[in-house]
């Protein structure tokens, strides 16, 4: 299968992803979008420019106009697409990945990322020499290849969307070495914020090497030394955002959705199965109904669009803002964030107090997926769910890429919860 729930990932000039795909790809996504524009971005990594030159080649092979915005975050791309500059849009990144690797999303019009049926027919475009049989325009029907700034329309369009600001607050900035490096300082800057920043070199051999949101350790130990108010890490791309507050204690996408729910006074919220029953239970007392989906961004945003809601995401920190956004935006929820700390004058701790985060345990099983749904473990889950009541949880998750079967049990102490997903584990291996 050649794209994943979030594009195509992998290891960069490896067996799959290769200038050659990018080309093809590009070339094959382009006759979506006959003598219309391409916009494209990508993060720091060293191979992006070699990926990022492949499919500009490949663009204007299919006759399309292409627009180079250059080192930007994913929702930069989104809102070049959704501003109307270009009819598709290709981010080059591996998001959250270590520095190898890279990958490839696509947009299409209005910002959206493409459903499974418009990467079918990119897909369905593609030989498997890895060229397609797209038309190849000559002479002047060769599309051109520009390069354009939107940086001060998309971060002027970031400022609109939280006008209180953050005027005061002292905040640690991890750029993860990647896509916020220069812009999310500017932003919270702009916005009033007294910023320190960690990581934003933009050094794309160390992006997600040791910093960012999946290594918090940095900006904790910063926010303590310096006496900031809070921290805010991105991933590689920037589309991610978790904080820690002021002692230094992680603040997760659960708890930054919530406090934002609550905040924004959202009538309902969009969350996958993986939210921690913390949250749904949270929610619950506020009167704010939940409504969960499948792992993965793209099911938080079908569900925002079809139910007509406005706030959504994940417990890695990919959160959405349906009313300013068309897909996940860390530097739109680190400024959430810090304009409810800013207007309300509560600490990031009070305002994550709104939810208590049950204990998590999840074992990955090596074993068959099929084994998910086998009538002996998901006997044995019902039985253990029976056990916990509404005091817990158990989730059975077959991995999708790999063979593994997760599983996830939450109780109201972590002795609890993993005696209880060791025994599943048990099951599972059986």
């Amino acid at each position: 299968m050649l794209f994943g729930t979030d594009g195509i990932r992998g290891l960069a000039n490896g067996e799959v992803l290769t200038p050659e795909l990018a080309l093809a790809l590009a070339r094959s996504a382009g006759q979506l979008a006959p003598g219309g524009t391409a916009v494209i971005g990508r993060d720091t990594r060293p191979s992006g420019p070699m990926l990022e030159a492949a499919a500009a080649a490949g663009f204007a092979s299919a006759g399309l106009t292409v627009v180079r915005l250059g080192v930007v975050p994913t929702p930069t791309v989104a809102y070049a697409c959704a501003r109307g500059l270009g009819d598709l849009g290709l981010m080059v990144s591996a998001s959250h990945n270590p520095m190898p690797d890279n990958g490839l999303k696509l947009f299409g019009p209005g910002g959206w990322k493409l459903d499974d049926e418009a990467e079918a027919r990119i897909g369905a475009g593609l030989q498997a020499s890895g060229q397609d049989r797209g038309p190849r325009p000559h002479g002047t029907s060769i599309g051109d290849v520009r390069d354009e700034d939107v940086s001060e329309d998309y971060l002027a369009a970031l400022l609109r969307a939280v006008p209180e600001g953050a005027s005061g607050v002292k905040v640690v900035v991890d750029g993860a070495q990647g896509s916020a490096s220069r812009l999310a300082p500017e932003l919270y800057r702009r916005a009033g914020a007294e910023v320190r920043t960690i990581f934003c070199d933009g050094t794309g051999a160390r992006i997600n090497d040791g910093c960012g949101a999946t290594h918090l350790e940095a900006v904790q130990a910063e926010v303590v030394r310096t006496g900031a108010d809070l921290g805010l890490a991105h991933d590689g791309d920037a589309d991610r955002c978790l904080a820690v507050d002021a002692n230094g204690t992680v603040v997760d996408g659960d708890q930054i959705l919530a406090l934002l729910a609550v905040g924004l006074e959202a009538p309902t919220v969009v969350a996958t199965v993986m939210s921690n029953l913390g949250f749904v239970q949270a929610m619950d007392a506020r009167g704010i109904a939940v409504e969960q989906t499948k792992v993965g961004d793209r099911y938080v945003l079908e569900a925002l669009r079809a139910g007509g809601h406005t706030l959504g995401g994940e417990q890695s920190g990919h959160l959405i803002r349906l009313d300013h956004s068309t897909t996940g935006d860390g530097l739109l929820t680190g400024l959430s964030v810090l304009g409810l700390m800013s207007s309300t004058g509560r600490t990031l701790a009070d305002l994550a107090s709104v939810m208590t985060r049950l204990p998590q345990v999840l074992i990955n099983v090596k074993a068959p997926r099929e084994r998910a749904h086998s009538p002996q473990v998901t006997g044995a889950a019902a039985r253990e769910q029976i056990g916990l009541g509404d005091r817990g949880r158990v989730l059975l998750r077959a991995s999708g890429t790999e063979a593994l079967v997760r599983v996830m049990v939450e109780a109201p102490t972590e002795a609890e919860a993993r005696e209880v997903a060791e025994r599943l584990a048990k099951y599972v291996k059986i």
